[in-house]
């Protein structure tokens, strides 16, 4: 195979005899956005692709959008009580929740997208809940860009939370999910392919994690450092407001959370992901082509 060279905005990563599949999955965004007028809006210097562990033989998500601009949350704490007796016996500090910055060179970045590695590249589209809403016959692999689609359709119109729903009522939904969020997002899977996308793009898709790898070799992804961490939402001691005597009087816990605050460019690093395990590759040329 040929030297592929991924356009990750300031974290760029070539890549020979290998697969960056994060790179990938990123210039497939970025045709996406440009042929789907409902994800138009969507600015990609500020979203993060990223990595996580995710076994193909366990449940769980295969892909997640995360919101780094929530706002901080309004002061709280947590308390205790007896289970026989009701007394308080403890509390926490005061705190507040606040939401990591994340910079990709001088670029603050609005959301990340995490795909779980192998769980995202195994799944089906026969095997999914999915399968009603797609016409016999569809590809299996159709399942994967439906995923990617899916994440996206989570950004915000505003670009500053996860994107809200409104009630028949009226109201804002908190929900992650409308009624019809799955059908939209179908929807959206085949206007984009009507649109004639390259084939080169989509390639990738087509293969589950063991024919990634008889196809390309190595596999790896953009990871974090703290790797299988990643930066999530904090608690940060504030004061607060004067509390009743029985909680008042309690033992106080401190507010301990180790999460990172800020995150850099030189926090993230590239990853080879084998399907079991994964390993560091400082530097994906030499090492995975070997």
């Amino acid at each position: 195979m040929g030297e592929v060279h991924v356009d990750y905005g300031e974290f760029d990563q070539p890549s020979s005899g290998g697969l960056n599949y994060t790179g990938q999955v990123t210039l497939l965004m970025h045709d996406i956005i440009a042929r789907v007028p409902a994800l138009g809006f969507i600015d990609l210097s500020r979203v993060l692709v990223f990595a996580r562990p995710g076994r193909s033989s366990a449940d769980g998500a295969y892909a997640s959008c995360h919101s780094l601009g929530l706002p901080t949350s309004d002061p709280g704490y947590f308390f205790w009580r007896d289970r026989n007796s009701g007394a308080i016996t403890r509390r926490t500090e005061w705190f507040v929740t606040k939401s990591p910055k994340v910079y990709v060179g001088d670029q603050l970045m609005n959301y990340m997208i995490s795909f779980a590695l192998p769980r995202f590249t195994d799944q089906s589209l026969t095997r999914s809940r999915k399968r009603s809403l797609y016409a016999e016959g569809t590809p299996d692999w159709i399942a994967k860009l439906d995923t990617v689609i899916h994440e996206l359709y989570h950004v915000d119109p505003e670009q500053t939370c996860l994107r809200r729903f409104t009630r028949p009522d009226g109201t804002e939904s908190d929900a992650l999910h409308s009624q019809t969020y799955f059908e939209d997002v179908a929807a959206l899977v085949q206007q984009y392919l009507a649109s004639n996308p390259d084939e080169a793009l989509l390639e990738f898709l087509r293969y589950d994690f063991e024919g990634l790898r008889l196809r390309y070799g190595a596999i790896a992804g953009t990871t974090f450092r703290s790797f299988p961490s990643y930066p999530r939402r904090y608690r940060e001691a504030v004061e607060g407001q004067p509390l009743p005597a029985e909680i008042q009087n309690a033992p106080v816990e401190r507010v301990i959370d180790c999460s990172g605050r800020v995150f850099r460019e030189n926090d993230l690093q590239l990853r080879q992901f084998t399907g079991s395990t994964s390993r560091l590759v400082e530097h994906f040329t030499a090492d995975v082509a070997a």
